[in-house]
């Protein structure tokens, strides 16, 4: 507990649901860890720092490939006959700012390999293994060594010596295009569910919520989506206005469904604050 910052172990207390959430279709079987909003004034010691990619969370059990959902991803024989039998935890992607062709890409109930060859699986920890993330990162970058094959890569870990080193890094990466960075405490075990043992640093945080209705739209949004209203997990209910495009406004994610949205802060009843629609995160 001591190597971990209080607040930010406070914010993680509620657990992750495992299995279908209440009201819900969606499944969370998967033994994933999911991250934990960092302070803005994180201290990076005892952290390996990556880059956090907008891609697709893509779990590999050995045999086959799953959405977060605990959907099915299917990818062609000729992608999953080159991964190892090890379980492997990461996110399938195209490159900066390509997170749409991507979502395209591996949501196809039939494949394309055109599309495919540009994917590239970015690894950065092995589920349910033992030992300590440092020495999981390491495995990792041994089996992407072994396989030698560019479309299967280990992400990138480094440490910052503080603050200020962390914030440059930052700043270098979201420059180029990139989310913001990922914080995961280098002497953490593997286990499933939200935990502080691994951070998301960005310039704007980011949760995920339930689809509960679509609220009409006005004036030039008339006949069309005006607004999503969501319910997070923890059963906070709100709406979202902003972020669509008007692809998105015409063919909104369904009533059910699970989507990402960023926000900055919370009130002092819980909800986001300036809350804006990212993308649909589900299968």
């Amino acid at each position: 507990m001591s190597q971990i910052d209080r607040r930010t172990f406070l914010a993680c207390l509620t657990p992750l649901p495992v299995g279908a959430r209440a009201g819900s279709t969606r499944q969370l079987p998967l033994p994933l860890l999911l991250a934990c909003d960092a302070p803005p004034d994180v201290d990076p010691a005892g952290h390996l720092v990556s880059e956090k990619y907008d891609g697709v969370r893509a779990f590999w059990d050995g045999q086959a490939l799953w959405f977060r959902s605990g959907r099915p991803l299917a990818a062609p024989a000729w992608f999953t006959r080159r991964l190892p039998s090890t379980p492997l935890d990461g996110e399938m992607w195209l490159g900066h700012g390509r997170f749409d062709a991507l979502s395209a890409a591996v949501r196809r109930l039939v494949p394309l390999d055109d599309e495919w060859r540009q994917v590239r699986y970015m690894v950065f920890d092995l589920p349910g293994a033992a030992g300590t993330f440092e020495a999981r990162a390491s495995t990792i970058e041994r089996l992407a060594q072994q396989v030698s094959w560019p479309q299967l890569q280990a992400v990138p870990q480094t440490t910052s010596a503080n603050r200020a080193e962390l914030q440059r890094r930052l700043d270098e990466v979201v420059r180029a295009g990139g989310e913001g960075l990922m914080l995961h405490r280098a002497d953490a075990a593997h286990h499933a569910g939200r935990s502080p043992v691994l951070l998301k640093l960005k310039p704007l945080n980011d949760a995920d919520a339930q689809v509960v209705a679509h609220v009409g739209g006005r004036g030039r949004h008339a006949g069309r989506l005006g607004a999503l209203h969501l319910r997070t997990a923890e059963g906070t209910e709100f709406l979202v206005g902003t972020g669509f495009s008007d692809a998105q406004r015409d063919r909104p994610p369904p009533v059910g469904s699970w989507v990402t949205y960023t926000y900055r802060g919370t009130t002092a009843t819980g909800v986001p604050r300036f809350a804006s629609f990212l993308r649909r995160c589900d299968a």
